[in-house]
């Protein structure tokens, strides 16, 4: 559990949603496997969760925890929680390492298993999407710190999970989870985006070439956020408009005011306009939110969690619309 809680397992829901989402849309192919199935869920989890830790072991190496805790310091609105378990002695480098090891080697088994099952299919897109793990932060590309890594998670956690999952569980890939998994890349793309947005001074300070950072202006950074926020619905619109999709999955558009909420909010504080920081019952799961005001993180965590729960209810709803059909048939 010790590194479970670390390898923030907060952030599970912008991998297992989409996992089970893929596996909902694959219930209707006769070839569909529950224990296959099973096994991609846990590999996604296990791989997840490596590759958080890889991400804090990378972040280590260059100290970005203590500078973020100097900038702390100097007044700097930043987060400055990074790899605490490091900081406060709980754990070593060394012992870092191994949790890295072992969460991979779990998921490399796991994926073994679907390779034997499905053929080299997965073992591409396992590749791939290992490839943009560790790249993610590690040397020698580090993407994160050069404007790509926002879109690198949102390709690994959309397209390349949710069609490997879908193979691995009815080994069929079709156009309605091409669009699906776009949409959901998308909204993935949005919670790291976010946290981009919210943390770009911070970043400047640490040299890290971010998404937000990139864009620039205000009127970039908040174009970007509305194609992340708005543009899911846009396409099952679309897939719908087409055939493709069925009219059911138009009942995701009850989130769009949910969307605008977010969007909203972070132009409120790109423009470093007042807002209040209130929990509402329609936001969903916020974790422990007291604790996150005394550690003065609640401005971030509200629109991250928010940023989060978008997504997480976003693939619940298409999670059902997709069994209610598989049970009228």
């Amino acid at each position: 559990m010790f590194w479970i809680k670390n390898a923030r397992d907060i952030a599970l829901p912008q991998s297992m949603l989409p996992c089970i989402l893929a596996i909902g849309m694959s219930l209707s192919y006769e070839t569909f496997s529950w224990w296959l199935a099973l096994l991609s869920l846990i590999g996604v989890a296990a791989a997840h969760l490596g590759m958080n830790l890889a991400d804090d072991y990378f972040d280590y190496k260059v100290g970005s925890g203590e500078k973020r805790k100097e900038m702390a310091a100097d007044g700097m609105r930043a987060r400055i929680h990074k790899y605490p378990y490091l900081t406060s002695g709980e754990a070593t480098v060394r012992d870092l390492a191994w949790a890295v090891v072992a969460f991979l080697a779990v998921a490399i088994a796991l994926g073994a298993v679907v390779i034997l099952f499905r053929g080299f299919v997965p073992l591409y897109i396992l590749l791939a999407g290992g490839f943009l793990g560790i790249t993610y932060s590690g040397w020698p590309l580090r993407l994160s710190y050069r404007g790509y890594g926002e879109l690198v998670i949102g390709l690994m956690f959309g397209p390349l999970l949710m069609t490997g999952v879908q193979y691995a569980s009815c080994g069929v890939f079709d156009t309605r989870i091409l669009i699906v998994s776009i949409a959901v890349g998308l909204l993935v793309t949005n919670i790291v985006y976010s946290h981009s947005v919210l943390d770009r001074a911070a970043d400047a300070r640490m040299d890290k070439l971010t998404l937000a950072r990139l864009l620039g202006s205000n009127t970039g950074m908040l174009a970007a956020s509305a194609v992340f926020n708005f543009v899911p619905f846009v396409l099952i619109v679309i897939g719908v408009c087409t055939g493709i999709l069925h009219p059911a999955y138009l009942s995701v558009l009850v989130l769009l005011p949910m969307a605008a909420y977010l969007w909203n909010s972070l132009r409120m504080f790109v423009y470093e306009r007042p807002v209040e920081i209130r929990i509402r019952p329609w936001m969903g799961p916020m974790g422990d939110f007291k604790a996150y005001k005394e550690y003065g993180i609640d401005w971030f965590m509200l629109r991250w969690l928010l940023a989060r729960n978008l997504i997480t209810f976003f693939a619940f709803i298409l999670l059902i619309v997709n069994v209610v059909l598989k049970i009228i048939g």
